[in-house]
C-alpha cells in the first residue's frame, strides 16, 4: 500500500473550481480553455473559461452537441492544447468511451483559429486507428504531429501539410500499458477487470531530435523523431530504435519545459516528479489534494496547471461505481522556466 501525503504544499494554488471531471486545461494568449471527458456525466466537452465564471461552449453549442458527430460535432474529447502556430488542437478519440468501438470519421485532430473561434482545419486519424483505438494527446515538431493511441498500443504520426498519417510502433512493447495502480490501489472497470490504458503521455525534446512517450502504467521510453519522420523506415528497424528512458510509475498526465525536465503525475502517490535530461529523478511536490493529475500545461509565465481530474475513482475506472468529490479542482504552482518554443506560445 503505497504512503499519500498529508501535508497541504504552499505552492500549489487552486485557481479554477468544475462540477465535472476535467482532464485538460491549456492557455492561450489570456484566454482559458478546458475539456471534459464523458467519464462521469455526457456534457460539454470543450469549454472556454470567462473571466465571470461562467463556462462557454467552444467553438459553438452545435460541436458539443451530445450523442451527434463526427459531421462537425465532437465524438469524445480527450484532451486540447495550443500549438505552436497559436491554434487550439483539440484530440477526439473516436469513440465514446475507453473500450468502445470507434465511430467512423470520429478519430479526428480538430485546429480551431482563436482569432473568430472558428474551425480552421481537421485532421481525419481512421486510415491509422484500429477498431479499438482511443485516440489520446499530441505534440509537434517540424511540420509533423505524434498521437498516442491509448486503446491499441501504438503511435500515429501525422504530416501536418498533406494530412498523411501513419501508425507506427504498432503493438511494440513500449506502447503496450500494464496494471494501472491510483491511490494504492489496482483499477478495475465495471465487470472488475483491470484496466489497461496503452500508449498515453508523450512529449517532444525541446531541440526536437527525441519524442518521449510511455503507456499510463508506466516506463517511459524515446526514439529520434528522425526515424518516426521517416516513412521508409521498415517497422522492424524502427522497434530497434526505441530505447528505454525512465522506470516511471502509473501516470495521468506529462509537461516538458524548456530545459527538457519532464513532469509527470505519479497517480500511485498524489505526487509530480521531475525527470531530468541526465534521467535523474526528483520529487517536485506531493500534496494530498493532487487525486489524479492529468494532462498537465506550462504557461508562458513557467506556472504548471495541474488538473487533479479524479479519474481513477469515476465508476468506468472504478468498478462501475463513481466515487468523485466534487467540486474538481485544477491548480497551480510555479517551476523553473517556460514551455520549448516548438510546443507552443
Amino acid at each position: 500500500m503505497s504512503t499519500l501525503p498529508t501535508e497541504e504544499d504552499p505552492r500549489l494554488t487552486p485557481v479554477l473550481t468544475e462540477d465535472r471531471v476535467c482532464t485538460g486545461v491549456t492557455t492561450l494568449r489570456d484566454r482559458i480553455f478546458l475539456s471534459y471527458p464523458s467519464a462521469d456525466r455526457p456534457g460539454v466537452q470543450v469549454a472556454e473559461a470567462l473571466p465571470d465564471g461562467r463556462r462557454d461552449p467552444y467553438p459553438n453549442t452545435a460541436w458539443n452537441r451530445a450523442g451527434q458527430g463526427p459531421d462537425g460535432a465532437f465524438v469524445n474529447v480527450n484532451g486540447l492544447r495550443a500549438g505552436p502556430d497559436g491554434r487550439l488542437w483539440i484530440i477526439d478519440a473516436g469513440a465514446p468511451q475507453l473500450g468502445a468501438r470507434q465511430v467512423p470519421g470520429g478519430a479526428r485532430l480538430i485546429v480551431i483559429d482563436p482569432d473568430g473561434d472558428r474551425v480552421h482545419r481537421v485532421y481525419h486519424l481512421d486510415a491509422a486507428v484500429h477498431p479499438t483505438s482511443h485516440v489520446d494527446d499530441v505534440r509537434f515538431h517540424d511540420g509533423v504531429g505524434y498521437l498516442t493511441d491509448a486503446g491499441a498500443p501504438g503511435l500515429i504520426v501525422l504530416d501536418l501539410d498533406s494530412g498523411q498519417v501513419r501508425r507506427v510502433l504498432d503493438g511494440h512493447p513500449s506502447t503496450v500499458g500494464g496494471p494501472l495502480v491510483a491511490d494504492g490501489r489496482p483499477l478495475r472497470d465495471p465487470d472488475a477487470g483491470e484496466v489497461q490504458l496503452h500508449a498515453d503521455q508523450l512529449e517532444v525534446s525541446p531541440d526536437g531530435r527525441w519524442l518521449y512517450y510511455q503507456p499510463a502504467s508506466g516506463g517511459m521510453s524515446r526514439i529520434g523523431t528522425r526515424w518516426l519522420d521517416d516513412p521508409s523506415v521498415a517497422p522492424d528497424e524502427l522497434g530497434r530504435r526505441v530505447e528505454r528512458w525512465c522506470d516511471t510509475p502509473s501516470t495521468g498526465g506529462a509537461a516538458i519545459d524548456a530545459t527538457g525536465t519532464i513532469y509527470v503525475s505519479d497517480v500511485e502517490r498524489r505526487r509530480v516528479l521531475a525527470l531530468a535530461p541526465d534521467r535523474s529523478v526528483r520529487t517536485l511536490i506531493a500534496d494530498p489534494r493532487l487525486v489524479w493529475v492529468d494532462a498537465m500545461w506550462i504557461d508562458a509565465d513557467s506556472r504548471l496547471w495541474l488538473p487533479a481530474a479524479q479519474l481513477h475513482l469515476t465508476a468506468g475506472l472504478n468498478g462501475g461505481r463513481s466515487a468523485v468529490d466534487y467540486p474538481v479542482r485544477i491548480f497551480q504552482m510555479p517551476v523553473d522556466a517556460g514551455p520549448p518554443a516548438l510546443d507552443h506560445l
